[in-house]
């Protein structure tokens, strides 16, 4: 295989673990602040707080990885 073909699979790469576990995270964090908000109303709005917080960082890691891909692809 040529350099530009394991930069391919290496961008793919970055692009699926990118996007797959922010993903399930951003996933997990919203279920269990929808499960916590269930159990205990009365504290909706220091959980939704925390919960929003959560998955802008994750998907924050996802932007990261975005990046890492568009700088092997172009490097």
């Amino acid at each position: 295989m040529d350099i530009d073909t394991i930069k391919l699979f290496a961008v793919a790469a970055t692009i699926i673990g990118g996007t797959l576990f922010p993903a399930l995270a951003i996933g997990k964090i919203g279920s269990k602040g929808l499960e916590s908000i269930g159990r205990n109303p009365e504290a909706a709005s220091k959980i939704q707080t925390a919960m929003v917080l959560s998955i802008a960082f994750a998907e924050a890691i996802a932007i990261y990885a975005l990046v890492v891909a568009l700088i092997i692809k172009f490097v």
